[in-house]
């Protein structure tokens, strides 16, 4: 594939205005949730071969929210585009003002491997809606998925306005070698960095949707079973393959031994046994399978712990030491560090030590608790009594802070990071009014200090 050639050709189609068009980006989004239900079996199916997801699992956290998505923008793409009157001060009469949402442009999307559907599409739906040109990067790691994602794409849009380019490092390093209006790359943040720095070059304004060490935090007074469960899911959806997984669990030291059997109970009711269930996930590949082993080899397991050649089981350990690698990386796995505590304040100070996470999740019937942990807890997004389901609402923007990303989208918030809000002053000339013009007289000035203060 001739890059520069796909570049320029996306370049010239997006001069020609049309994706500014209300009714072109309208079909466009229609035409892409026509075919992505057409698709839908095919999907499906390449999630199943990539990551061992069932068709259930694939649709609830891939297929479905793609669609949910499609059908916001669908129905709210007219008010989104709708140009924004705001006000205007006096020292401005006459006059009006307006915020207006122009596309960036040639949009670069580079998706990752543990949602590798709805990560690829979720973004351009955003990019669609709010009027650019996009090609979309899917990861090669889960071959299948982007396999289908390029047929879907070819077969719904011309390439000079959204293509996919296949590949892996290498098709990465020689895309990001040309100049795109805006970037969109769901990652870790180590190769996060590397794409800002790549961006910085061109001052190419970036999203970053990467990741970190979500915490959460269960205090005493809770229905254990009920968290217990919540925390199993979340920890268990894709095999914990989740940017927004529990990643560390921190518990009253009395509460442990009754939370392993309540989660030791949530996991036999999901899979009954994991490694031989058809719909517990596999592990993305063997790189990813050997570093999970290798990070609770000499830890002290309190479940689990036992894995086949592509599947581990869900697993508790507990920390008795911070330093342990466990604790120094994101573990993107099924494996739930346990931390004790005796005292909340501590629990509070090891959270806000560490990097802010991309969610932070709350077990706690405690409204002081509540109240201080969304003000204290620097984080992407908050969950109060469960995990991960704040992902599935459109009306609230998703995204990290600090070390876990820049920048958010989902739903409204989608439009607004692919578009460029314009400030639009419209002065009318049939008053002109002296006072700002020189000479400026000592009484000017005192009639200005009236009118600006």
């Amino acid at each position: 594939m001739d890059y520069q050639e796909v570049v320029n050709k996306q370049k010239s189609f997006f001069l020609t205005d049309i994706t500014k068009n209300y009714y072109f980006r309208l079909e466009q989004l229609k035409n892409l949730k026509i075919n992505i239900i057409k698709y839908q079996n095919e999907i499906l199916e390449a999630l199943y071969l990539d990551l061992g997801k069932s068709y259930e699992e694939s649709y609830l956290t891939e297929v479905g929210l793609v669609l949910k998505e499609l059908s916001f923008h669908i129905k709210n793409l007219k008010k989104m585009m709708k140009i924004k009157k705001v006000r205007t001060p006096i020292s401005l009469f006459p006059a009006k003002s307006y915020l207006f949402n122009e596309p960036y442009g040639n949009v670069l999307i580079i998706a990752p491997w543990n949602y590798p559907f709805l990560l690829a599409i979720n973004p351009l739906i955003g990019a669609i809606s709010a009027g650019n040109t996009a090609i979309i990067k899917p990861s090669e790691y889960a071959v299948n998925t982007a396999n289908i994602i390029n047929a879907l794409l070819s077969n719904t849009f011309d390439g000079s306005f959204v293509t996919t380019v296949l590949g892996g490092i290498n098709e990465t390093t020689k895309l990001l070698q040309y100049k795109f209006d805006y970037l969109f790359f769901t990652g870790s943040p180590r190769v996060g960095k590397i794409m800002m720095e790549k961006m910085s070059h061109n001052l190419t304004p970036i999203t970053l949707e990467l990741g970190g060490k979500s915490p959460v935090l269960v205090t005493k007074g809770v229905n254990l079973e009920l968290v217990s469960k919540r925390i199993a899911y979340g920890k268990t959806i894709n095999a914990g393959q989740t940017c927004i997984a529990p990643d560390y669990l921190l518990i009253e030291e009395g509460l442990v031994s009754e939370f392993v059997e309540n989660f030791k109970n949530a996991i036999k009711l999901f899979y009954n046994e994991p490694l031989t269930n058809d719909d517990y996930p596999k592990i993305i590949n063997n790189n990813h399978y050997q570093r999970l082993i290798n990070l609770i080899k000499d830890e002290e397991i309190l479940l689990g712990g036992n894995y086949n050649n592509e599947k581990i089981a869900p697993t508790l350990v507990l920390i008795n030491d911070l330093t342990s690698p466990l604790m120094n990386e994101e573990i993107f796995g099924p494996i739930l560090p346990i931390i004790t505590y005796n005292d909340i304040v501590t629990a509070f100070t090891y959270i806000i030590s560490r990097e802010k996470p991309l969610a932070a999740y709350l077990f706690t019937n405690d409204k002081n608790i509540k109240n201080l942990f969304i003000n204290k807890i620097s984080a992407g997004g908050i969950v109060i009594n469960d995990t991960l389901m704040h992902f599935a609402n459109n009306n609230l923007p998703f995204g990290g802070i600090g070390n876990s990303g820049i920048g958010k989208y989902h739903g409204k918030a989608s439009f607004a990071i692919f578009s460029h809000e314009k400030a639009i002053l419209n002065r009318k000339t049939w008053l002109d009014i002296k006072l700002r013009y020189h000479p400026i007289s000592k009484k000017d000035l005192m009639i200005i200090k009236k009118v600006i203060k």
